[in-house]
């Protein structure tokens, strides 16, 4: 038992409460003691009790602080985060997901990447993909720097979750970024050339008089 729920009721004695029965229902009825070293030794063990539980419970907190994801980053925080010392210092010129090496059992990796790495603003996975480690890299169609990380260089398509180790949540949120920025401009592209045999569609004109 802990130690706290030990001294609650030494404490509940040292400041005067009994519990009395009064028509078949209990009732806490605190009696005025006066002033006394008992009384002030049993309000002192009560606080120190309740502190000592606080500073434990705020150990915890700052322990798993890292896996929660409750805090909003903006867009702009993000974009200056990548032309930051610190993300070069920790990434330096590769992708992101150069280096991540997947957590899955057995020899071979399954075909498909988890669902998603963050439910209920937690991070339930010990080992999350490469974006939902970073809390500062947000996922944004003006996030130009981000996309372009998760783009082939031969076909201009997102690559694939089986390479980039991405979540599917992650995923579809670059394919969705990525099709917006090519609608608004921000992320240009190449238009496959395609060559027309334009006499299948139109008629030669036909040499033969002229009327005046």
């Amino acid at each position: 038992m802990h130690r706290s729920l030990q001294l609650w009721p030494l404490c509940n004695r040292l400041l005067g409460f009994r519990n009395t029965v009064r028509g078949g229902q209990v009732s806490m009825i605190q009696e005025r003691l006066p002033t006394c070293n008992i009384y002030t030794i049993g309000a002192n063990l009560c606080e120190n009790e309740v502190e000592e539980g606080s500073q434990e419970k705020k150990e915890i907190d700052d322990r798993y602080a890292w896996k929660y994801r409750d805090r909003i980053i903006p867009v702009e925080t993000s974009i200056r985060y990548l032309q930051s010392d610190a993300y070069k210092t920790t990434y330096g010129d590769d992708p992101v997901w150069k280096k991540y090496r997947r957590n899955f059992k057995g020899q071979h990796p399954p075909p498909q990447t988890r669902k998603t790495c963050i439910r209920k603003n937690k991070i339930m996975t010990g080992s999350p993909c490469p974006i939902c480690r970073d809390e500062y890299l947000v996922v944004d169609y003006t996030n130009i720097d981000l996309i372009k990380q998760f783009i082939s260089p031969h076909t201009g398509e997102i690559l694939s979750y089986q390479t980039t180790n991405i979540c599917m949540r992650r995923h579809k949120e670059l394919l969705i970024a990525m099709e917006k920025a090519r609608d608004i401009g921000l992320l240009t592209f190449d238009v496959p050339f395609r060559a027309y045999n334009y006499s299948e569609y139109y008629k030669p004109p036909q040499n033969g008089p002229t009327e005046k």
